[in-house]
Formats: C-alpha cells, sequence, structure tokens
C-alpha cells in the first residue's frame, strides 16, 4: 500500500532530481523509494556481514579429502541423509 509523504526539499535539488528521474525513465517517488530501500537494506547487510565473519572464521576448520570438492562431499552427506 502506498502512502503519501511530504518533503521539504530545496528547489535546485528537486529540479534536478526530477530530470535524473525522467531521463532513466522513471518516477521521481520511485527514484526515492528505491533509494530509501537501498538505506535500509544496508542495516539488513551490515547484520548479514557479522554472520558472514563467523562463517569466514571458521572456513578452512574441515580438511576435504584431496581428491573430493566441497559440492562432492555435500552431495554425498545429502544422499546419504535423505537417499538411505
Amino acid at each position: 500500500m502506498n502512502t503519501k509523504l511530504t518533503l521539504s526539499i530545496e528547489k535546485e535539488v528537486i529540479d534536478a532530481a526530477k530530470e535524473y528521474a525522467k531521463s532513466q525513465g522513471r518516477s521521481l517517488s520511485n527514484v526515492i523509494e528505491e533509494y530509501l530501500k537501498s538505506l535500509t537494506k544496508k542495516k539488513s547487510k551490515e547484520k548479514e556481514h557479522k554472520f558472514n565473519s563467523l562463517i569466514e572464521e571458521l572456513s578452512g576448520s574441515v580438511k576435504l579429502p584431496a581428491n573430493k570438492t566441497y559440492d562432492d562431499v555435500l552431495t554425498e552427506a545429502l544422499v546419504e541423509k535423505y537417499l538411505k
């Protein structure tokens, strides 16, 4: 559901933003909405990065057999779990 929002922005900024939106074939509302979405996603990515750093710390803690890749080991584990 879309909700109306009133902003106070300098006229020159609005004019430039409208021109940019037009050149991109988008509405100014769409440009602003996508920008705000990107700002709020950054916080989610920061949380995700903390999780990824844990994974990075654990990376290499398990040694794979020399003749097998991660995908080989994963496939074998899934077959073992679900097909036997």
